[in-house]
């Protein structure tokens, strides 16, 4: 087990250039079984989501390799439709496996998958869009069996604009006989960078982006090579670093319309943004005004994977601020952690009030989630003295060597051994 150990107070200088996207890669991870070709996936980030991935396409009987960042996967000998019990309930991500698995084996079984714990986030959405594609389901002992000797196309609609759902129609839908179009679409960048891929192995999908998908079935998919979108959710944690800590700081590769909300906010709290293709500085004093509301919505709304980060932010500044969260019910348990910096924030369901202290004060924490831990760390760098972070493990699956980078910006973090 690891730690970090934070010295607080430092401002924040320099260029990041921002990994791939870990919520592209593991989908594209997941649609590399639909051919028996080779796969080549590039500049695939070193994050122990992509490691456990890779380690379910193995037990799926694929080939999969790691070279210079880039991940090659064959599936000419994948035969396995059970994706093991180990990996699924560590890996919520693995649910997307169910649609490729059925549009490759007509047939499919996984545990309920895993992930962080913040919230029931039931795959009934996956399910139900599942079995209009003419997919029997079975649930016994835990585990969900799906089985269709033909998938039929289908008029699909969901309630709720679920990323993951989304992604396990388009999976289950390129291979299916006939169209399928599927209303209610999830409209994040990820859902086009899936699309892209599905294409370039000869799919016929259109419409990712809006709310309105549809793909023509084909009989056979090929391989190909691709690079995924850059990941804007950790571009946004390092430009709330910056604005935490004051400074200025650049990032490469992510575009400013996929974090326009963010960026809206970040003016809010005082900061100067600076956009020029696929490049955002902030500039930030450090000294900064709460965010009167914000309020978690699918894409292009605010997003909930930066939302304990700007959490964490308003608890350090001045005023108040009012954060909502409407996709993960249990989103904010992070929240006992930044109380132990001084932190003034009362937790009533789906909603937070932040009273601003001014800047919080280091501390012994613990990350319980991700981008709880993200946040726990970005409120660390800009308290006053040292603290500790644990719970790296949770904070590994989606940020690749997060304290090298923040080290190369200025700041005072170190990882030690427990």
């Amino acid at each position: 087990m690891d730690k970090f150990i934070i010295e607080g107070g430092r401002p924040l200088y320099g260029n990041v250039r921002v990994q791939s996207a870990k919520n592209s890669v593991l989908p594209l991870l997941a649609a590399s079984v639909l051919t028996e070709d080779e796969v080549v996936i590039r500049e695939v980030p070193a994050i122990t989501d992509v490691t456990c991935m890779a380690e379910i396409l193995r037990g799926l009987g694929a080939e999969v390799t790691f070279s210079e960042g880039n991940v090659r996967i064959g599936g000419a000998r994948a035969s396995n439709h059970i994706i093991p019990s180990s990996l699924t309930r560590e890996l919520r991500s693995s649910v997307f496996m169910l649609g490729a698995l059925l549009a490759r084996f007509k047939r499919a079984a996984c545990a309920y998958p895993g992930g962080c714990d913040i919230g029931l986030r039931p795959i009934d959405l996956h399910l139900n869009a599942l079995k209009r594609f003419g997919v029997e389901i079975a649930e016994r002992e835990g585990y969900i069996e799906c089985t269709c000797p033909r998938l039929s196309g289908a008029d699909i609609a969901l309630d709720f604009p679920s990323v993951g759902a989304t992604e396990n129609v388009m999976l289950a839908a390129v291979m299916a006989e006939g169209r399928t179009t599927l209303a209610g679409a999830a409209k994040e960048p990820e859902i086009v960078d899936l699309q892209n891929f599905l294409n370039a192995m000869g799919a016929r999908v259109r419409g990712a982006g809006t709310d309105v998908i549809e793909a023509e079935g084909v009989g056979r998919l090929h391989g190909t090579e691709f690079t995924p979108m850059k990941d804007r959710i950790e571009a946004g944690s390092f430009l709330i670093a910056a604005a935490i800590c004051g400074g200025e700081v650049e990032t490469e590769g992510v575009r400013a319309e996929t974090l326009g909300l963010l960026l809206h906010k970040l003016r809010e709290n005082g900061c100067k943004i600076h956009t020029k293709n696929d490049k955002i500085k902030i500039v930030s004093s450090g000294r900064l005004r709460c965010n009167r509301r914000i309020e978690t919505m699918p894409f292009p709304g605010f997003p909930t994977d930066l939302q304990a980060q700007m959490t964490a932010l308003n608890a350090g500044a001045e005023g108040g601020a009012l954060v909502v969260e409407n996709l993960f019910e249990t989103r904010f348990k992070y929240v006992p952690e930044l109380l132990k910096m001084g932190a003034d924030i009362e937790v009533r369901g789906r909603t937070a009030f932040v009273r601003g202290t001014g800047r919080l004060h280091g501390a012994g924490l613990t990350a319980g989630d991700l981008r709880g831990g993200a946040a726990l760390i970005l409120a660390a760098l800009g308290a006053e003295g040292n603290s500790e972070v644990g719970g790296l493990i949770h904070v590994d699956r989606g940020y690749s060597d997060f304290e090298g980078k923040l080290r190369s910006l200025g700041a005072g973090i170190r990882r030690v051994r427990i």
